[in-house]
């Protein structure tokens, strides 16, 4: 089997595990604001919801290098062999911090690290887009301006997930207060209204994959 069926191969699985754990992620997060069920319920809804979202979070940051890597395989992006090392190692990190994160939840050092994250995915959309649209003018970097519209639409998926995250800052000390000291109706008024607020990025999101699926397969 050759490189590119291989990198085809793991973008086919990065794909399916970033939009199946969104789902996954999406149905469990309907469990953990319903106040009908009991607080272990909602803790345990909770703990399958986090589970089930690193899938696009790993998903993420091991789609956009697998691409670029075929993209200058086949000659669609002139990337020099240092430029490549420099994705992969920048997906690298990105990945483990992802793991870092979710593994040491609640620790102390994770709140400098998430904040330097957040600020990792802003400068990833900024890179992207200014990439993208270098690609689209009359540049010798990128040669199929699909590609270039692909790395677009990746850039939205990335600052939605930006969005989703700034959104949900109200419900984690609103399920803080769950544990503690009960259900209340300010309580699950505030978890609920953050999940909200964060539902027109999630289906942004289904619907950005979607589109970038249809732009490799040249279905528009």
């Amino acid at each position: 089997m050759n490189e590119y069926l291989l990198l085809q191969f793991a973008h086919i699985i990065a794909f399916v595990y970033w939009l199946g754990g969104d789902l996954g992620t999406f149905i469990a997060s309907r469990y953990v604001v319903n106040d009908s069920l009991g607080t272990e319920a909602r803790a345990t809804a909770l703990k399958i919801m986090l589970a089930c979202d690193q899938g696009p979070k790993l998903a993420m940051p091991l789609i956009l290098p697998l691409g670029i890597h075929m993209t200058v395989i086949t000659g669609l992006m002139r990337l020099p062999a240092w430029g490549l090392v420099l994705v992969w190692l920048l997906a690298a990190i990105w990945f483990t911090n992802v793991l870092v994160l979710y593994f040491n939840e609640g620790k102390a050092f994770t709140q400098r690290l998430s904040k330097a994250d957040l600020l990792f995915r802003i400068a990833v959309v900024i890179a992207l887009i200014v990439l993208a649209l270098v690609g689209l003018g009359e540049s010798s970097l990128i040669a199929a301006n699909w590609v270039s519209w692909k790395l677009l639409v990746f850039a939205a998926l990335v600052s939605c997930g930006i969005a989703i995250r700034i959104n949900l800052k109200p419900f984690v000390p609103a399920f803080v207060k769950l544990m503690s000291e009960g259900p209340s109706e300010p309580v699950n008024a505030a978890m609920r209204d953050s999940v909200a607020r964060c539902r027109p990025f999630v289906w942004t999101i289904w619907a950005g994959l979607f589109l970038n699926a249809a732009i490799g397969l040249h279905l528009i």
